[in-house]
């Protein structure tokens, strides 16, 4: 049976860009779709990164090392601009508010962006031009060690921001159907 929603124009005008019969609310209801795609690539590539690194690491040949790590910085030609998609989106969906689960998300994306450019970038680099050339010393495995955590560090930010959009888009689920008869 189809839900039939019927809205004065004051309840249109108290929703304001929340309304998705609204311009603003279809653009901001179009992007939705957009900042979860970006947010979950993201959240895989840094995870499969991680995740060869650890398994090349501890089972495979260095040969297989070596073309994780020269490999790795390529996928930042897909990371960057889904990490540049999740939070643009991202901002654009929060519209000036930063209380509650936006601002802990928005706290989190600061964290992983620092992470990222400060620790995780220079390491990747580092680590591919030491493969490349075949060190693998006390310096390679202190920079992969660092590299393994902070990069554990951002799989997790990650997750529980994507935990907390879940639960974002339920309550507004929610409160759409209330607001149906």
């Amino acid at each position: 049976m189809a839900t039939i929603e019927i809205r004065s124009t004051d309840d249109r005008r108290r929703l304001g860009s929340r309304d998705p019969s609204t311009s603003s609310g279809r653009a901001r209801a179009s992007l939705a779709p957009l900042h979860a795609a970006a947010g979950t690539a993201a959240l895989l590539l840094i995870a499969s990164f991680w995740t060869a690194t650890l398994v090349t690491e501890l089972f495979g040949p260095w040969t297989a090392v070596v073309t994780v790590k020269q490999l790795i910085p390529w996928g930042f030609l897909i990371l960057v601009p889904a990490l540049a998609a999740t939070g643009g989106s991202g901002f654009a969906l929060a519209k000036g508010r930063s209380g509650g689960l936006i601002g802990t998300k928005r706290k989190r994306m600061i964290a992983i962006a620092a992470n990222g450019l400060l620790v995780l970038v220079p390491s990747a680099f580092f680590l591919a031009a030491r493969a490349g050339a075949g060190l693998f010393d006390t310096a390679f495995y202190v920079v992969q060690a660092v590299e393994l955590v902070a990069g554990a560090i951002n799989v997790t930010l990650l997750g529980l921001n994507m935990r907390d959009g879940f639960a974002m888009t339920r309550r507004r689920r929610k409160s759409r159907r209330r607001g149906a008869i």
